[in-house]
């Protein structure tokens, strides 16, 4: 077997061995930290940097939630909101916290937030 061959098996291998390592990688969860209960609301707070963390929320169906996406120094495209459901469109300030208020009736199945590029995205996963 000639050089060049044995390069491009082994090149082959490592990407086919990387990308079913990244597609078995739980996405990351988080419904202890990122959801609280105040006054009777539900508020789900993410961060906006390089992408959206967590990335997967679960929070309780039916109660009126607060979404609270913060910001420190996010320049990239993480900072161009998008969730369909809502129709909610915006350019978030670099640096603060928006608030989204979502009803009761809207709290319901998946919430799907992404980037503007739709390179980064999160889901809010209401049971």
């Amino acid at each position: 077997m000639n050089k060049a061959v044995l390069v491009s098996v082994c090149i082959s291998a490592l990407l086919i061995f990387g990308a079913f390592w990244f597609a078995g990688k739980p996405a990351n969860v988080d419904s202890s930290s990122a959801v609280s209960t105040v006054n009777g609301k539900q508020l789900i707070d993410i961060s906006a940097k390089g992408g959206y963390s967590p990335r997967v929320v679960l929070a309780k169906a039916g109660v009126p939630t607060v979404l609270r996406v913060s910001t420190k120094g996010t320049f990239d495209c993480s900072s161009s909101l998008v969730i369909p459901k809502l129709q909610y469109q915006k350019y978030l300030q670099p640096t603060g916290t928006e608030e989204i208020s979502i009803g009761a009736s809207q709290a319901r199945g998946t919430l799907h937030g992404l980037c503007g590029m739709g390179m980064y995205n999160f889901q809010i996963k209401f049971q």
